[in-house]
Formats: structure tokens, C-alpha cells, sequence
């Protein structure tokens, strides 16, 4: 149902079935102190809903809802007692301005809290009234995605109330719902800070994760990963870094079934190394001492697996998931070289180039040419092994053109032909070899001059740039490489020219073309470049 049918609906009904009646207890706030927020929703709308998700227990002012055995288990809803007052009294406010409304209050509707009192004696100690809970929870859930609305439920205690309920709640749909809640102000800077400073919130937030419900623990994995990020990713970083918690995250990512929870859980830990440095130094270490990059080269392999098989289009966002957690890990000096020395890696990165009908994961494909030109830099001796390999060039050229407007991936891509061609040597080559490669650029000849004719006023204008100076001369050699060959085969005596025909066929007037749209692009001086 729409947000705002569901807030329609809530309020008609409090107003058919309440009338406004004040509390001796706490009075209507003056006047002057009305809210000032710029909003679509009633703030005082929104303060009734978190009154409600209040734990009974803490409605009722009881010191102690956890019982003796609780006692050292984590934090205490007592603590909320004055909170519970503070909103109550807030609470006053929003009378006054639900009757000027024409909306009733819901927390003094009778027959509803007779119903939970019921509900309350009849399941002592457990979350009550789940129902309309769960109503007014869906309803904050929706609206902690704007940031006005967010900001403002933080400032009224929902975050006090939450950390309340998910100590208290032993239903898995009402955790499910605050971590949701949690999970979209953990969205907005200012929400995300007050969840790091509300005490003892992030750690149970963390614990949520020994949970078994998967759409708890996708909701925990959620609010965790939006958690590490910011300035106070190193809070959140520090509650994780207990083994027996880094543990749990990897199980769960390497034993779920669940799309969601696989791709939450692989978020998690991607988030992991993409934060500040700060979190990486804190979690990094014992990730990789449990076997991260084993685990990620599994979950890789198990998709390629299922993508070489029958292709699931709900799986490929999983995919390129897996793959930037590794490309992540690839860049990062003191663990790039268990990637990069990979055998099993490089083999399934292979087989994902030379996939044919790449658009359905184009940026599978596009990370994946990144990887591979990280570990080329690492592992060079690769290079001579993948040179004679026309298939896998092929696929590299197949990849440029899902790969524009994307500099980086461009840049890579350049770096792995030139890095290839490099380590051909074409007055050595075989005909029938030397054949295909010529095959291969004739096919691309259409993108190699767009390349050339794009790309050459960037070349003047930005060749003072470090990064554009190195994928100038990435480019570079890879033309130059390629009119090397291409004038080898040129040199070749009719006949042999004629060797291989079929799907080989190469037209002579596209190796012309190319040849000579790479003498007009970079004259005679670049074509001497090395």
C-alpha cells in the first residue's frame, strides 16, 4: 500500500474512533514551543506513531522488563523510563496540535490498550500488540527514507525506542522492521551519527546477526554496511572485529541461499574495505586470517558455475558483487598478492571474458577487465601465456564498448591489450596465427577509429595528466602494436594472404582503413613510439 494511503487510513481511523481528551499528567506544551519542521507528515503524526512502538513494559514505567537473568545480557529498557516520560510529554504537545488537526491521539485509545494489557498479561515480558506495531513500524520505515522525516523521528527518541525493542522483542518481524528502520536513517549523515553515539545500539544492531530469520539478518547486514560508512564507520568497525562475529558474517555469506541475504552479507563486506582506512586497519586483518579471499573465489566460482549453466538474471547482481569485493581486495598492497598469484581466480576471470552475449552482464565483464589488468601489473609473466590467446583478446575488445563513459575500465582495458600485444612477436608468428589476429582487428575496425578520432583532442588537451598520460601511452603501444601486425600480414605474398578464409575472411580494404587512419591520428613520430 502507498505511504501515503497508509497514513491516510491510520489517521481516519484514530479520528472516527477518538476523541481529543488532555492529560492531567502531562499538559499541552505552550504555544511558542510548537514544532518548526518543514514537512509533508504532522510531526505530531509521527511522535504517536514512535509512542507506540514503545515497549510496554517501558509504557507501564517498570524498572527492570529483562528479569535477573538478563541482567549482563546488554542494555536495559529501565534506562528508558525517563525517555518514556520525555516522549510522553511530547506526547502533550502532540495532543494539542492532533486536536487542532481534528487527529486523535492514538496512545489514549481505550480499547486498543485494553487490548495490549490483555495481550501483556497473557505473554508477560514479550513485544505486545504486534499487529498494530507492525503497522505503525511499516509506516516509520517508510518515512525514514526522507531525511526531514529522519532526522526528526531521531530527534524524538525512535532511535532510544528501537535499541529498546530489539533488546525486549522475540518476534522476528518486529526486529525485521526496527533494524528496516535503522537501516534508512542509517542512510542520512546526521541519523548515522546519532546511531553511533546512542549507546549500546550499533552492538545490538551486531547481534542480530546470530539470528537465524533471514529477513532479519538481511535487514542487520543492511544497517551494518550503511553503518561503516562515514566518519563513524570506526565505531561500527569496532563492534564487528570480535572473530566469532567476522565468523558468523562469513558463514552466513557462504551458506546462504537467499539472493538477498548472499548479496547483503557480500555488501557487508565490501563496505569493509571500501571505508575509510581506519575500518580496513580494524577488520582486514582477521577477515583474511579466516579466509576471505578463499571465500570469494568460492562464491565466484559457484556463479560462474550456474552462468556457464542456465543463466539466472537475478543472480547477476550477486555476480558483479562478488567481483568488486575481489577487485577491492585486489588494490590493496598487503593482500593483493593472494589475489593475483590465484590460479583458480585467473581461470574463471577467463572464462567470464570470453563469454559470449555479455550485454547481460556487462558490468560483470567490465570488473572483471579491471581485475585482470590489477593482477597484470602484479603477475607479468600471465601476460605471454594470455598473448596467444586470440579468443581472450577478443573478448577484451568486446568489452570496450559496454565499457563507455567509464574511464578506469577504459584505461584497463588498454593496459591488457597493450600488455598482450606486447609480448607478440608477429615476424615470428605463424601465418594461420598471425591471420587471426588480423581477422580480429578487421572485425573492429569501426571501434579502434571511433577510439582514435574520440579520444584525439582529449589526447592534447590532457596530456599532462598522470592518469590520462598513462592510458595515452597504454593506448599508444596498443596501436602501435596492432599497425605492426596489421603491416606484417599486409607484407605477406597474395597467396598466403588467402590461407584461411570462412569466418576468417579478412576484408583487405578494413586493414587499409585502419592502417591509415592510424597514420593520420598519431603521424609517423607516434607510430615510432614504444
Amino acid at each position: 500500500m502507498p505511504i501515503d494511503l497508509k497514513l491516510e487510513r491510520f489517521q481516519e481511523e484514530n479520528q472516527e474512533e477518538h476523541e481529543f481528551r488532555p492529560s492531567a499528567h502531562h499538559p499541552s506544551a505552550p504555544v511558542h514551543e510548537s514544532f518548526d519542521i518543514s514537512t509533508t507528515v504532522d510531526p505530531s503524526y509521527v511522535i504517536a506513531l514512535i509512542r507506540k512502538l514503545l515497549p510496554l513494559d517501558v509504557k507501564n514505567g517498570e524498572k527492570d522488563v529483562l528479569g535477573s537473568d538478563e541482567l549482563d545480557k546488554g542494555p536495559k529498557t529501565k534506562g528508558l523510563e525517563f525517555h518514556a516520560v520525555n516522549l510522553s510529554e511530547n506526547g502533550g504537545e502532540v495532543e494539542a496540535m492532533a486536536a487542532a488537526q481534528n487527529f486523535g491521539e492514538v496512545n489514549n485509545t481505550k480499547g486498543v490498550d485494553d487490548e495490549l494489557q490483555h495481550h501483556h498479561d497473557k505473554h508477560q515480558g514479550v513485544m505486545v500488540g504486534e499487529e498494530t506495531w507492525e503497522e505503525c513500524g511499516c509506516i516509520l520505515w517508510d518515512l525514514a527514507a526522507s531525511e526531514d522525516h529522519a532526522e526528526f523521528m531521531v530527534q524524538n527518541l525512535i532511535l532510544e525506542v528501537l535499541l529498546a525493542t530489539l533488546v525486549v522483542s522475540q518476534s522476528s518481524r518486529i526486529t525485521e522492521i526496527s533494524l528496516g528502520i535503522i537501516g534508512n536513517l542509517a542512510c542520512h549523515e546526521t541519523p548515522r551519527k546519532q546511531i553511533a553515539s546512542t549507546n549500546g545500539l550499533v552492538k545490538v544492531i551486531v547481534d542480530q546477526l546470530f539470528l537465524d530469520d533471514v529477513p532479519c539478518l538481511c535487514e542487520a547486514c543492511r544497517s551494518i554496511t550503511l553503518c561503516l560508512q562515514g566518519g563513524e564507520g570506526v565505531v561500527c568497525a569496532e563492534a564487528l572485529e570480535d572473530e566469532q562475529i567476522l565468523s558468523r558474517i562469513l558463514w552466513i555469506a557462504d551458506n546462504a541461499l537467499n539472493l538477498q541475504l548472499i548479496e547483503k552479507s557480500v555488501g557487508l563486506l565490501l563496505a569493509a574495505l571500501e571505508s575509510q582506512k581506519e575500518v580496513a586497519d580494524i577488520l582486514l586483518p582477521p577477515l583474511m586470517k579466516l579466509g576471505l579471499s578463499g571465500l570469494l573465489i568460492n562464491l565466484f566460482a559457484s556463479e560462474m558455475s550456474i552462468l556457464t549453466g542456465e543463466r539466472t538474471s537475478e543472480r547477476y547482481a550477486v555476480l558483479e558483487l562478488i567481483l568488486r569485493t575481489i577487485e577491492a581486495l585486489s588494490v590493496i598492497d598487503e593482500y593483493s598478492e593472494q589475489i593475483c598469484l590465484n590460479k583458480e581466480l585467473f581461470q574463471l576471470l577467463n572464462e567470464l571474458i570470453k563469454l559470449p552475449d555479455k550485454i547481460e552482464v556487462a558490468n560483470s565483464c567490465i570488473t572483471a577487465a579491471v581485475l585482470i589488468a590489477n593482477i597484470l601489473t602484479d603477475a607479468t609473466d600471465l601476460a605471454s601465456d594470455l598473448s596467444q590467446d586470440p579468443t581472450f583478446l577478443q573478448g577484451i575488445f568486446d568489452i570496450y564498448p559496454l565499457a563507455s563513459g567509464d574511464m578506469e575500465a577504459q584505461s584497463a582495458l588498454w593496459s591488457i591489450i597493450a600488455r598482450l600485444l606486447s609480448q607478440v612477436q608477429e615476424s615470428e608468428m605463424s601465418t594461420s596465427n598471425l591471420h587471426l589476429f588480423v581477422a580480429m582487428f578487421a572485425t573492429k575496425v569501426d571501434l579502434i577509429e571511433d577510439e582514435l578520432l574520440d579520444h584525439q583532442l582529449d589526447d592534447v588537451e590532457h596530456e599532462s595528466s598522470a592518469t590520462c598520460g598513462t592510458k595515452l601511452n597504454a593506448r599508444r603501444i596498443a596501436l602501435k602494436r596492432i599497425f605492426d601486425i596489421l603491416t606484417q600480414w599486409k607484407s605477406l605474398e597474395d597467396d598466403k594472404k588467402k590461407v584461411c578464409k570462412g569466418e576468417n575472411y579478412i576484408n583487405e580494404e578494413d586493414v587499409d582503413n585502419l592502417l591509415n587512419c592510424c597514420r593520420k591520428t598519431w603521424g609517423s613520430c607516434t607510430m615510432d613510439h614504444s
